[in-house]
């Protein structure tokens, strides 16, 4: 039965083992009952799953992980959570505790050594400093994920599912609205953690798109665009690009390109979709065009 969702039992099990949260780790436990059942039932979660959960901490999340799913995978980066996880998960026998950092763990070889190489679930209460790596790490192994569902910073929520025109549109709602649908299914204020935060938190499940929603030639150029082109945000879409050290055109194929998919030059990064920057890399991609 999942119990460390009640404060005092977490508190009981830091005392034990004399645990001191580190802060270069991000450590901020759950300790709110209700909002991990939603997190549970957000990401769908059932006994057909093989479940990655990142950073389990204490094994707080993974007890109610373990009585939903099939298997559960937990990996923790911090070596002195590993003794605690082997104690509050003893009495489940379909979990496993990876201690190691997951931006060097290969999901594909976890997903077909532990699930057969069918796709998997991914739940995680990010740490707030990493998350975008980490989040980008999961999408660009193009392993086997089936959607991920995650705790982060409110902001970084909001940013992830905005579209054009908003403050909070740029490189990163672009490239995970590329790999998945976001959607923020919860609203998690600061005194649901042990420490508090001293920002609010969302609950955002991103779905694996089973093909991308637009068609680009070349994704890395696609992806070195879009960067560009929040870089300078204040620039022009053909200045962003014509600055841009990674990039070796010169401002009249930009120029070309950005009035050829119907833009005009004067126009900013921050007005185009995914398919108007999909659009314009497959037009700077052509042959004919310096590379």
């Amino acid at each position: 039965m999942a119990y460390l969702g009640e404060p005092h039992r977490t508190v009981a099990v830091l005392q034990k083992y004399n645990f001191h949260f580190q802060k270069k780790f991000g450590q901020n436990f759950l300790i709110d009952t209700h909002v991990l059942e939603r997190i549970i039932k957000e990401a769908g979660v059932t006994k057909d799953d093989f479940v990655i959960e990142i950073g389990p901490g204490i094994g707080t999340m993974t007890q109610y992980l373990c009585e939903s799913a099939g298997r559960v995978a937990a990996v923790e980066i911090d070596k002195n959570l590993i003794p605690i996880l082997h104690d509050t998960l003893r009495e489940y026998e379909n979990v496993e505790i990876i201690n190691e950092d997951i931006l060097k763990v290969d999901i594909s070889v976890l997903a077909r050594e532990k699930n057969d190489g069918k796709p998997v679930k991914v739940v995680a209460n990010l740490p707030y400093y990493i998350t975008t790596p980490i989040i980008m790490g999961l999408f660009e192994s193009h392993a086997p994920i089936e959607s991920i569902t995650v705790m982060v910073q409110r902001e970084v929520a909001e940013r992830m599912q905005c579209g054009p025109g908003s403050k909070d549109y740029g490189a990163l709602s672009l490239a995970v609205q590329y790999y998945a649908r976001p959607q923020i299914v919860a609203n998690v204020p600061p005194n649901c953690f042990l420490p508090r935060p001293n920002v609010g938190s969302a609950v955002i499940r991103l779905t694996k798109h089973d093909q991308p929603p637009v068609e680009a030639m070349d994704e890395s150029l696609m992806f070195r665009l879009i960067r560009a082109s929040f870089n300078q945000r204040r620039k022009t879409l053909v200045n962003s690009l014509k600055n841009a050290s990674d990039l070796p055109f010169s401002k009249e194929q930009i120029e070309d390109a950005v009035t050829a998919i119907g833009k005009s030059l004067t126009i900013r990064g921050e007005a185009l979709t995914l398919a108007e920057f999909s659009a314009l890399a497959n037009i700077l991609c052509r042959p004919n065009v310096g590379r």
